[in-house]
Formats: structure tokens, C-alpha cells, sequence
């Protein structure tokens, strides 16, 4: 039986010493945060090395899985269960494989054009990065896992509105996807904070669940396409409140009701939150990674960072213009598989 905690500090004195060599100090800290996953998991043994390991099961890392494993490359996508962000999306209407079909659908579609194409994927969380002069070392809650290149693709957080009640009540009428979780509401009256494409789409998709939708819109219009807020005024149990805030969600138990801005309460069992999202940079920031003042990873036209060997693309970058859609994500993965080819 293999002595890992040996095996650890044997590992730990070598990157040292080649380290305090090589002048890459700063480094170290995350190689110890790797190896002490690795022990956590129960497995220090790397195993091969991949030619490329992406980081991600959205509508970027997939996609990059398939164009890297078809220019031969040894691929391995790693990610919870595929589909991203996407996935949760109860309809979508604006990419071109299909006039009209749900998040999950799409997404299992690009699932399992990666594996036909020979990429590898391992669903497992990513704890932490490290990077020497052999490429990079990645901790997942699987074991170790070592690659010549890493393409990122962790994509955005949910953003909270931080307001009292929200944190104690998560799971007890405050949630953040509705298809996730809106059957738990049927007949039910719930809200929806946000006016953006995300929250008009999961409003819509709650009025086929709900009695009752309140809309609440922080500014004085909506920010959604106009044909999705068409759709909003033709629904009747849709209700919209304009320059409407949450002050705080109270609850007995579950959620009871929120008090708004303005003092006065709305009464509901239930409140999705839609308002946007923050860039998953959490594995980069040890590696020293360029980001720009919102914390988006600053990448060039091949989608490299200033990490030699680490590239991103999709929602946690600054290409595209932040056009955070699932066609530039897509093409954006393409490209930086390509540029690892």
C-alpha cells in the first residue's frame, strides 16, 4: 500500500528545490494546495499526461473537447454535469442548430458530439491549478489529473442580491434557477428579480408552473430582447413592477413574503433571483493571470492569457465583447482548441 503522505512530501521537497532554482517562488503555495487535495482524494498517482486538459462542461469547454480531440490532440473535459448555465434554460429561440428547443437538449447534444469525437470526460469538480516548467497539474476531486496545455472554461457565478433573508432562506423559497426548481412552485405565487433576457425567459417558463409571476425590474424598463417582452405583456399572470427592489426576504420557515424598497410587502411563497452574473476566475488567480477591472480573464485573439500553455474563452473572458451567448462561447473554444493544435 502506497504511503501518501511520504509520496507528498517527497513531491513537495522536489518542486521546491526546482522552484528555489528556477526563481518561480510565487508558485509554490498553489502546488501545495494541489497536493493536499490530492491526498484529501486519495490519489497522488498523475497518471498520463494530456496533451490538453479543459476545464468546463459548457457551451464553451465541450465544444473546445470536440475540435482538440479532432486535431488529435489527448483531450480530457473535466466539469460537473454537462451542460452549464445553458442547461437551465428553459427555451431558446437564438441558435441556429434548431429554431426552438430547451438548454438541456442543446447541451446534451454538444455532450455527445465531444465523446464521439474522441475527447474524455471525467465529471469531477477542478479544486485547484498549478503550473511548472512540464506544463500544468490539475487536483480534481477524482485524483490528479497533468496536461501539457489547460484551456479554462468555467464561465460566471449567479449574482446575489445580498439582501436579509436571502443566504439563510437558499433552498427554502430563494432560488436562482428556475427550471431547477419551479415545479417545487405549482399553483404557487412567486417573484422574479431581474429584467434582462435570463429573467423575462424563467418569468415565462414560471407562468406555465405558478398562480401568480411578480416581475420585479430594479430599473424602469426591461434590458430583455423585445420579443421576449412582447411575450411578457401577453401573459396574464405575469404581473410587472418597475423601479422595484428587494429590501429583504422575511419567512416562517419558508419564504413568507419580501419587503420592497419603497416599505411597502409583497406576499409570495417563493423568489428567483436573474440579475446577472461574476466571471469563475478562482482557479487563475494563483497563476498570475491578467484580468481586467471586472475580474474578466484578458485573453488575445488566439484566446491565450499571458500564461504560456493557458487559454480561455467564453463567458469568463474579455473577447467578444463580453457578448455572453452560447455561439460565442462556442466559437471561442474552437479557436483556442485550435491554437493549442
Amino acid at each position: 500500500e502506497r504511503n501518501f503522505v511520504n509520496d507528498f512530501l517527497v513531491n513537495i521537497s522536489l518542486m521546491i528545490w526546482s522552484l528555489e532554482k528556477s526563481k518561480k517562488i510565487p508558485i509554490i503555495p498553489n502546488f501545495i494546495k494541489v497536493f493536499m487535495d490530492s491526498i484529501i482524494s486519495g490519489s497522488t498517482d498523475i497518471g498520463k499526461i494530456y496533451d490538453v486538459i479543459i476545464v468546463g462542461t459548457g457551451s464553451a469547454g465541450l465544444p473546445a473537447g470536440m475540435y482538440a480531440a479532432r486535431y488529435k490532440l489527448d483531450t480530457l473535459v473535466i466539469g460537473g454535469i454537462p451542460g452549464g448555465a445553458l442547461a437551465q434554460s428553459h427555451q431558446v429561440e437564438n441558435y441556429p442548430w434548431t429554431l426552438s428547443a430547451s438548454g438541456k437538449e442543446i447541451m446534451d447534444h454538444f455532450a455527445e458530439h465531444a465523446k464521439v469525437s474522441g475527447s474524455e470526460i471525467l465529471m469531477a469538480d477542478v479544486t485547484n491549478v498549478a503550473k511548472d516548467e512540464n506544463g500544468f497539474l490539475v487536483s480534481t476531486t477524482s485524483g490528479l489529473r497533468r496536461s501539457r496545455a489547460l484551456i479554462l472554461a468555467t464561465g460566471n457565478k449567479y449574482k446575489k442580491l445580498w439582501v436579509s433573508g436571502e443566504d439563510r432562506l437558499i433552498g427554502m423559497g430563494v432560488s436562482y434557477c428556475a427550471t431547477c426548481d419551479g415545479n417545487f412552485f405549482k399553483n404557487q405565487v412567486v417573484a422574479m428579480v431581474g429584467g434582462g433576457d435570463s429573467a423575462i425567459t424563467e418569468a415565462l417558463y414560471l407562468s406555465h408552473i405558478a398562480r401568480e409571476v411578480h416581475l420585479l425590474v430594479r430599473g424602469d424598463a426591461m434590458k430583455a430582447e423585445q420579443i421576449w417582452q412582447e411575450k411578457i405583456t401577453e401573459t396574464k399572470n405575469i404581473i410587472v413592477h418597475y423601479s422595484t427592489s428587494v429590501a429583504s426576504i422575511e419567512w416562517d420557515f419558508n419564504v413568507d413574503h419580501l419587503v420592497l424598497q419603497d416599505g411597502n410587502t409583497l406576499k409570495v411563497d417563493g423568489i428567483f433571483v436573474a440579475i446577472g452574473s461574476t466571471p469563475d476566475v478562482s482557479l487563475v488567480r494563483d497563476l498570475w493571470a491578467n484580468l481586467d477591472r471586472e475580474w474578466y480573464i484578458i485573453v488575445d485573439a488566439a484566446q491565450a492569457t499571458n500564461i504560456d500553455g493557458l487559454y480561455a474563452a467564453g463567458d469568463v473572458t474579455t473577447n467578444s465583447n463580453k457578448f455572453q451567448q452560447t455561439i460565442m462561447s462556442a466559437a471561442e473554444w474552437c479557436l483556442a482548441a485550435h491554437s493549442v493544435h
